[in-house]
């Protein structure tokens, strides 16, 4: 038997005594009078038990044993580590401690007896993984993924009902403080780990993020959400199936692009909440205060483009807020994308694929999240007549999925195909390289900036993936607003273009042109990008090293 030396004595203890000020205040926060210590000190034995339960799931994560009491002998299994078992008394405590604050609980855990119910809930779900974790030690992974992701969405619960519903909203100072906590535990969510254990990550704050909303609606619109996401389910999968069909990809990697693309969507929604609670941000030597991009636009047109007709004013402002919301999206679309597909895909095919299914899921979460696409539909046409006009239902359902998705999966393949040509950029320049040629602009740019070629080459399919992306979007966007900006309300291509009454170009709708375009014409242009020979090549998973050599052998 090992003897415990001091340094981890101390640790051990170091760390207990940061637990108990956590418990203390879940003991004040959940109203525990002097008569209640006995169902407090019952709280934290369950606590304990969890935690030393929850132990056995931190075996197959932590690498590094830093202590066992005794060798592991025949038919015996080691005692837990003291490093995992405080690691996850912590953690554990750090829930309960935010449930009983109430700062970052989800709704189900709010209120009087959501602290009760968050011992229940986390103390059997302990229970349920420990016993899953001795059995099976595959599920010890997941059992990680699944702890993180919870962790995390408490987390930045947290900061955001700080930010805007908490007295810190009034501080410039806390609100920048507060984002930058908000951007640090965010970029966690994408942390460098196995496809598996981010897609259970990402899967685990979609799924507790989904209760916290419809915890909180009234019974008639959280029946109208769950519709409308069996719904909106449906043209989502049957996209993945038409874009998989020719080179499958792992459940999991799959998994992990839908979530992703659905969680991209969500700095587009966090910057209109910024923009609609009015706060400011003091970062110390400058100040940001968030508007509009209409009202952005419309200054920036107004000041810089003066003496503009009112309507061409109105068309160009429009045109940049459709382009900067276009930007918007797709960065973000491309930020999920580029950080979950690290060692998952071999090919700019994988890449493009991959892409594909980020759009899809940011697709399905705008449909369900925006209360005017397809939770209006079902409020509009099957709640709320005497009966069910399954007609207008099905017309309005049909068209968002297959036009609207569309312009995602157009836009962010465009982009994904850049991206993996950016991803596999040194084996590209290699195999140029090799056949005597050369990326004209890549090549001129680095011998100007005497920059290595591949590096260049990155950066320059980065940024025309982007601004592709972006303008196909944006454009889209533009084109199917113009007859309600136009003064004259045109509705087909005959009054647009002010054709005489009895003009073949009366009978062609202007929203069939845009529609065309993308549906038709993105089809070909993905096949097209699909098929091509050296987009298919496996270049193999790029793996990041890090190589350390010595001055002496430098000289």
């Amino acid at each position: 038997m090992h003897i415990l030396s001091l340094r981890h004595s101390g640790r051990f203890l170091g760390a207990l005594a940061l637990g108990f000020p956590v418990l203390a205040h879940a003991e004040e926060a959940a109203g525990v009078s002097s008569h209640g210590f006995g169902l407090f000190f019952l709280a934290v034995a369950i606590l304990t038990v969890a935690g030393l339960l929850l132990t056995h799931i931190w075996l197959g994560v932590i690498s590094v044993h830093w202590l066992t009491l005794h060798a592991p002998g025949k038919g015996k299994k080691p005692l837990p580590p003291f490093g995992a078992l405080t690691f996850t008394l912590i953690s554990t405590a750090a829930i309960i401690g935010l449930v009983a604050h109430g700062g970052g609980a989800i709704a189900p855990f709010a209120g009087a007896e959501g602290l009760k119910r968050a011992i229940l809930f986390f103390g059997s779900a302990a229970v349920f993984w420990a016993i899953a974790e001795w059995q099976y030690k595959c599920v010890r992974e997941y059992a990680f993924a699944f702890g993180l992701g919870t962790l995390l969405t408490f987390a930045l619960l947290g900061f955001q009902r700080a930010i805007f519903a908490g007295e810190a909203g009034d501080d410039p100072f806390v609100v920048a403080l507060g984002i930058v906590c908000i951007a640090l535990t965010w970029r966690m969510l994408f942390g460098p780990w196995s496809a598996s254990i981010k897609a259970t990550v990402l899967g685990t704050f979609v799924l507790f993020m989904a209760v916290h909303i419809l915890w909180q609606e009234p019974a008639e619109l959280i029946k109208a959400h769950l519709i409308a996401i069996l719904v909106a389910a449906i043209p989502a999968a049957i996209w993945c199936v038409l874009f998989l069909q020719e080179h499958v990809q792992k459940l999991s990697s799959t998994l992990l692009m839908f979530f992703a693309g659905m969680l991209s969507t969500v700095p587009i929604l966090f910057y209109d909440m910024l923009v609609r609670s009015g706060v400011q941000l003091q970062f110390f030597l400058f100040t940001i205060t968030p508007e509009s991009f209409s009202r952005s636009s419309t200054a920036f047109v107004s000041g810089s483009l003066a003496g503009m007709p009112d309507i061409r004013s109105t068309l160009v402002s429009s045109l940049i807020t459709f382009m900067i919301v276009g930007f918007i999206e797709e960065s973000s679309k491309m930020w999920v994308c580029s950080r979950s597909a690290k060692g998952v895909v071999s090919s700019v095919d994988d890449v493009m694929q991959l892409a594909v299914i980020v759009a899809i899921g940011f697709a399905f979460a705008e449909n369900i999240l925006n209360p005017t696409y397809f939770v209006g539909f079902v409020q509009q046409y099957l709640l709320m007549p005497e009966s069910p006009q399954w007609g207008e239902f099905l017309g309005n359902v049909v068209g968002r999925s297959i036009l609207t998705s569309m312009v995602h999966i157009l836009s962010t393949g465009v982009m994904g195909y850049f991206l993996g040509l950016a991803i596999f950029a040194a084996p590209l320049v290699n195999d140029v390289e090799r056949e005597g040629r050369e990326y004209i602009v890549a090549y001129t740019f680095s011998k100007f900036l005497r920059l290595p070629e591949k590096a260049v080459f990155r950066v320059q399919m980065l940024l025309t993936g982007l601004v592709l992306a972006t303008v196909l979007h944006g454009l889209f966007n533009f084109t199917v607003t113009l007859p309600d900006l136009l003064p004259t309300h045109p509705k087909t291509l005959g009054d647009l273009a002010g054709a005489a009454p009895g003009s073949f170009l009366h009978s062609i709708a202007f929203l069939l042109v845009p529609s065309l375009f993308y549906v038709v014409g993105g089809f070909w242009v993905l096949t097209t990008l699909f098929a091509r020979k050296e987009n298919e090549k496996e270049r193999g998973v790029l793996i990041q090293t890090d190589t350390f050599v010595r001055e002496e052998a430098v000289a």
